[in-house]
């Protein structure tokens, strides 16, 4: 096994472009990014050029394929971040969600059991496989206790991934982090390029939900520094399971985040328009202690919201043409 050979699903999203950047830094990693679609467009949006990463057009949810996979390209660590990952999303179409995020984790996990069981495996759980909070803060032994669909999801493939490790002896590394922003996020769904798109073009944003729901919000860079120090941690030591909660200081209402985004583009009252539709299939509440992580990885946010939001803000102001 070649633990530099590194199987990423999701890698077109936010966090998978992230990741991988931060992977080829290294090089010696050859990168497989795995995707059921052959999308050229998709391809270009990553603006990688190295030889060192393969592009797979395949589905995880396909079970036939994962082993093959992992076999013919002696697969060493396997990042799943690949998932349905919109609230309103699951809400509308559980079925869909369960059997990708569920089913799709439970393929990958049955891959490594039957080919190689010294495979890292590092599974991008959220926050809300908690579910709603209770005390202050989330600590890492809280119960999985999601309530919606999507929530139900990541609670479910968390406590399967945990499993394979009580079980078959699996080694896997889970990651449960608030909402991630940054540059390069091309799902208008999501709140912050929402916002902020929105916001360049002189149009009021749409909040879905009442505007009071609070999150931890956590730069891109950040998040994926913390998978890569994971892996590194995991390819030295042989402890078979790893939890961590990633969180920040930025603990914020919806309405607030708006209120920063646009006061930072144009330094107005641009209102937001609440449609209140989503509040009730959301968790109202959630913040998340990192400590864990602190003391074990030494890591913790190097991005305050202002300077990343700027950072952030300025490309897509940079790359505007690409939302119409």
């Amino acid at each position: 096994m070649n633990v530099k050979n590194i199987l990423v699903t999701g890698g077109f999203g936010i966090l998978g472009r992230s990741l991988i950047k931060q992977l080829l830094n290294n090089k010696k990693n050859k990168v497989f990014l795995l995707d059921r679609s052959s999308n050229s467009k998709k391809i270009l949006t990553l603006n990688i050029k190295s030889k060192n990463l393969k592009v797979i057009r395949a589905d995880f949810t396909n079970d036939k394929i994962l082993s093959k996979l992992i076999k013919n390209k002696n697969i060493g660590t396997i990042f799943h971040l690949g998932a349905v990952t919109q609230v309103i999303d699951a809400y509308k179409s559980p079925v869909e969600t369960f059997n990708c995020n569920i089913t799709g984790t439970i393929n990958i996990l049955e891959a490594i059991r039957n080919t190689n069981k010294d495979i890292i495996f590092i599974y991008s759980s959220s926050d809300k496989a908690y579910g709603e909070l209770k005390n202050k803060e989330y600590y890492e032994d809280h119960p999985l206790k999601g309530d919606f669909p999507y929530d139900v999801s990541k609670s479910a493939s968390d406590l399967i991934s945990q499993s394979y490790v009580k079980t078959y002896g699996l080694r896997v590394g889970i990651i449960r982090s608030g909402n991630i922003y940054g540059p390069g996020d091309y799902n208008k769904d999501r709140l912050v390029p929402h916002v902020i798109i929105s916001t360049l073009k002189n149009k009021r944003s749409v909040l879905r939900s009442n505007g009071k729901l609070i999150r931890d919000y956590i730069y891109v860079e950040d998040v994926s520094r913390a998978y890569v120090l994971l892996m590194n941690e995991m390819m030295r030591k042989r402890r078979k399971l790893y939890i961590y909660n990633l969180g920040s200081s930025e603990n914020l209402t919806v309405i607030q985040l708006v209120k920063l985004i646009v006061k930072k583009i144009k330094n107005s009252k641009l209102r937001p328009k609440i449609l209140n539709s989503t509040t009730r299939i959301e968790i109202k509440k959630q913040k998340l202690n990192y400590n864990r992580i602190l003391n074990d990885l030494g890591w913790k946010p190097r991005w305050n919201i202002d300077k990343a939001m700027e950072v952030t803000i300025s490309w897509y102001k940079n790359n505007i043409k690409l939302f119409r």
